[in-house]
Formats: structure tokens, sequence, C-alpha cells
């Protein structure tokens, strides 16, 4: 038995680009679902929820359960922890995350930091789990010596002084991309709230380009569609371009206004 086969990294070094869906709802069950629509990569977030390991664990096996609606498509989960940590990367890799994308990383050197904390020794620090999930418990006899291969390393620029480093940090050996993180980014040139402001949208462009220069893939989260289609065209490799909280939160939102007129106002009802 060998290491899986990562799609989604492989996916990235063709320059095949892939379209994405964030995903900040808690639970396995709609993990599940959403990994069936025919996204080829779903974001599972831990830093803006209230996801723990034991958590994430049930997500990572509800994505792999999922029926595709298309059988020769399956959705890719990439795992976002909640700080670029040594610890929180070693747990999360062990429970089988394959693909993970490390937030605030402001220079080369925490760049290298990230990928160092996937990688067993001699080339970094993942302590040793011994049969973890990711070996399919011990089962994976050459998984510490081909696990590596098959991780997917993307760091998070988010602020204007990350940016600045950019280049540096897209250079760093092993990471496979760099993740263009649209909001904190737009908070950070004065203009919170406005990814599409054009000084915002300028640095943005001129990031993804930058980043194709380096060799690895540029990514970032769009829900404008206008706007993700100009990003991809302009290179990025992996756009989220759906958000499962927002799709839930207006979709019942328009439903409830459709029949708003038919209700009766709260004044009008007698207790």
């Amino acid at each position: 038995m060998s290491v899986l086969p990562n799609h989604f990294k492989r996916a990235l070094a063709a320059q095949v680009p892939q379209i994405g869906l964030w995903s900040t709802l808690p639970d396995p069950y709609i993990s599940e679902i959403v990994a069936g629509a025919g996204f080829d990569w779903m974001l599972l977030d831990t830093e803006h929820t209230p996801t723990e390991v034991p958590q994430m664990l049930r997500q990572l096996q509800a994505v792999t359960a999922a029926v595709p609606m298309d059988a020769t498509r399956r959705t890719s989960a990439v795992v976002r922890p909640n700080w670029n940590d040594t610890v929180l990367i070693k747990r999360y890799l062990d429970i089988g995350a394959q693909s993970l994308l490390l937030p605030f990383v402001q220079n080369a050197a925490e760049a290298q930091a990230a990928v160092r904390a996937t990688r067993y020794a001699p080339q970094g620090v993942r302590g040793m789990g011994g049969s973890v999930r990711a070996s399919n418990f011990g089962r994976i006899r050459d998984y510490v010596k081909g696990a590596q291969e098959e991780l997917c390393v993307l760091v998070q620029v988010e602020t204007r002084d990350a940016l600045d480093h950019l280049e540096e940090i897209a250079a760093v050996d092993g990471v496979d991309g760099v993740f263009i993180g649209p909001a904190d980014l737009s908070a950070s040139f004065g203009h919170p709230g406005e990814p599409n402001h054009p000084e915002v949208r300028s640095a943005i462009d001129d990031a993804i380009r930058c980043i194709r220069t380096k060799g690895k893939a540029p990514g970032i989260l769009m829900l404008d569609e206008t706007r993700a289609r100009e990003c991809l065209e302009l290179g990025a490799l992996f756009v989220a371009v759906a958000m499962d909280l927002q799709i839930l939160a207006r979709g019942a939102e328009t439903a409830a206004a459709r029949f708003a007129s038919r209700r009766p106002m709260a004044a009008d009802i007698t207790y």
C-alpha cells in the first residue's frame, strides 16, 4: 500500500485551475453534502470557526465518504489551521489532512517554518506519530519516506507587509501555492470591507502575477463571480468561488423574502 496521491497538489503543479468552495459550517454532515457537489476542492476552516482537531477528523472522514455528482471528479479537502503552528500542523497531518493553508505568513522565514513542520527529520521537525490515520494506521509501510511528496503546503499572505516580502515567500522550496486573503488585505490597505477597492484590486493582480512568475500556484477566495473569473484569467490556480455559510444564509433570506407580504406583522398578532 502506497501513500494516497494528492490530486489537488498534482493539478496545481500541472497548472490546471481548481475551483473550490469555502466551508465554515463545522459539521461533517454539511462537509459530506458539499463534497459531493462537484467542486475540485473545499476549504475546511478552523481559523474563523469553532472547529477543533477531533471535529476536523470527522469532517475529513465525511469528505472521503461523499458520493460526487460526477463520478470522475472527487473533491479534495484543504484544511486551514488557526495559526502557522508546528504542533497544530502535526496534529492535522496525523489525522489525514494532505493539503494545508497556513494563515498570516509574513515573510520567508515563516514560510520555511510552515514547510519544515510538514517534513520529518532531517528535512523538518514533524514528530513521528506511529500508526496514525494518515498512514492508514500503519498499513502504509513507506508513509514516513513518501508522505511529503503528497503533502501540499499553501501559505496565506494577507497584509501589506506580507506583499512586500511576496517574492521571497513564493521562492521558498516546499511551498506549493500562495493564497491571497482579500478581506484582511483590504483592511491592511486602509479599506476594510472593500476587497474591490481599486488599490486592493491592483495589489491582488500584481500578487497573482508575481506568484506565477515564481512558479507557484496563486489562490484566492472571491465570491464576486466576475472578479473570480478575472483572477482566473490573470493566472490564479485555486479559486474559491462560494461559501457554504453564505449559500445557506442568503438562500434562506431570499426564500423568506418571497413570502414576506403574506406574513402578518408582530403587532397584528394577538397573543
